[in-house]
């Protein structure tokens, strides 16, 4: 029998959890919401909190520091003491989301963000033989330290290199002779790590006579990857759109969500869609990676800081690609790389893939009427100096006008290669938009990325 996922909790919160009912930051019905959805999706109830947007990153961990007493330390500007890092491994790192900041004689002082992990701390104390002093700090900041101090590689695919060639299939979950609820979940589970370990980020269900069939899809090829039976179809499809806050009653209309999951020690994300068909409800996914530093992606340095400046100043910075080959992956790089900078980053995307800190990212919901229409009518009240628009090619007039404005903005465009771009961008209507492109980063694969200035687009593209 494979090993599942275990629970995703933090210890500190679940122990302090009704103070905030007590304090007057959330409704007892509140917190009970935000437990279920951690158990549903895997996570700690702290995050759980945050994107319900109940509560602020912020405001969790100052409530976290006042009543734990213990310090909560901003990681954005922090250096580490590097020779600190031989002290904790990078797969504990990842595991109890922990870094380590300094050492002084016999104690280690060490970033938790769950610092009433007693297990994580004595693990720890045991591998370092030295006492452990815990500050608080957010996850994603601890996660983004981990990514720029430890050198190993990052790529999802080779985090799961072992289990890979150990002949990984998700099938040996669904032969579980376990009906239950949570057994359907860690089918869930297995099927979009057998997509993650095979490096494939498209999955599909779609309904059949034999039940409900699975394939994944990578470069225009679809694969078949087994189907699951008529008998376990719908409480299959039932779950997986709880999961993604999806509701499971309605099938005759398209819905969007997104699906948080861990796969090992791996949290990842993904955009699920539901569109009826003469079938029944056939259902897309797309699984993102998590943001990397950018100087991991472009490995020339003159190119990163040419990018940054590119951020810096007025102009529009394409981000270019065949389906499927990371552009977003890349912008969310992007982004996160320059979170601390002075400026108003703001996003407008249909489903906002990964939590940035300090960026202003805002999900369309068709549901309320916060449709792109609207948005991009309001969106200017908010004085934006930085803007990434998820999809937007068809409005380049919208874009130009903004940089016009003085306005950065950011955007992707779908090509399968220099050729197919020089094409696509030939005709009259795009010619101001393409001259107003200050930046251009074109992925040909995911070790092969270019970046072009204004003169070298010119030329590409004349």
């Amino acid at each position: 029998m494979m090993m599942m996922n275990e629970a995703v909790t933090n210890k500190t919160l679940e122990k302090i959890k009704y103070d905030l009912v007590r304090e007057g930051l959330v409704e007892y019905e509140v917190i009970e919401k935000a437990q279920e959805l951690a158990t549903a999706q895997n996570i700690s109830i702290g995050q759980a909190l945050i994107n319900l947007n109940i509560l602020s990153e912020e405001t969790l961990l100052k409530f976290m520091e006042s009543k734990l007493h213990i310090p909560n330390v901003n990681l954005e500007d922090y250096t580490l003491d590097k020779n600190c890092l031989q002290y904790i491994n990078i797969v504990d790192a990842r595991k109890y989301k922990i870094i380590p900041l300094f050492k002084i004689e016999d104690v280690l002082t060490v970033a938790m963000a769950d610092p009433w992990d007693l297990f994580a701390i004595d693990k720890i104390m045991e591998k370092a033989e030295c006492s452990i002093d815990p500050v608080i700090s957010s996850e994603a900041s601890i996660l983004k330290k981990i990514d720029e101090y430890y050198k190993t590689p990052n790529t999802v695919g080779e985090i799961f290199t072992e289990a890979q060639e150990s002949g990984y299939d998700w099938h040996e979950e669904l032969h579980n002779d376990d009906l239950s609820d949570e057994h359907i979940q860690k089918i869930i589970r297995a099927i979009l790590k057998q997509a993650i370990l095979e490096d494939k980020h498209e999955v599909y269900f779609a309904y059949s006579d034999r039940g409900l069939d699975i394939s994944f899809k990578q470069k225009g090829t679809v694969y078949e990857k087994g189907f699951i039976p008529s008998v376990l179809a719908s409480s299959f499809v039932a779950k997986l759109k709880v999961l993604s806050n999806l509701d499971p009653a309605v099938s005759e209309i398209p819905q969007l969500g997104k699906l948080c999951f861990k796969v090992d020690e791996m949290t990842l994300v993904a955009s699920i869609s539901s569109f009826p068909t003469v079938m029944g409800e056939r259902i897309a996914l797309k699984i993102y990676k998590p943001p990397k530093a950018i100087n991991t992606i472009i490995k020339d340095e003159a190119k990163v800081q040419f990018v940054k400046n590119s951020l810096e100043n007025p102009g529009i910075v394409l981000v270019c690609g065949a389906p499927l080959s990371g552009k977003t992956h890349v912008i969310y790089s992007l982004l996160n790389e320059i979170s601390d900078t002075k400026k108003n980053i703001m996003t407008i995307e249909s489903i906002t893939k990964y939590d940035l800190p300090k960026i202003n990212q805002c999900e369309l919901n068709e549901g309320v009427g916060f449709n792109l229409d609207k948005a991009l009518r309001f969106i200017e009240f908010q004085s934006p100096d930085i803007i990434y628009f998820e999809g937007m090619m068809s409005k380049f007039d919208y874009l130009s006008s903004l940089v016009f404005s003085n306005k950065t903005v950011i955007t992707e465009f779908m090509a399968e290669n220099m050729s197919d771009l020089r094409e696509k961008m030939a005709y009259s209507e795009v010619e101001t938009f393409k001259s107003l492109v200050s930046c251009l980063i074109f992925i040909h694969s995911k070790d092969s990325v270019e970046v072009f200035d204004k003169n070298t687009i010119q030329k590409y593209l004349a």
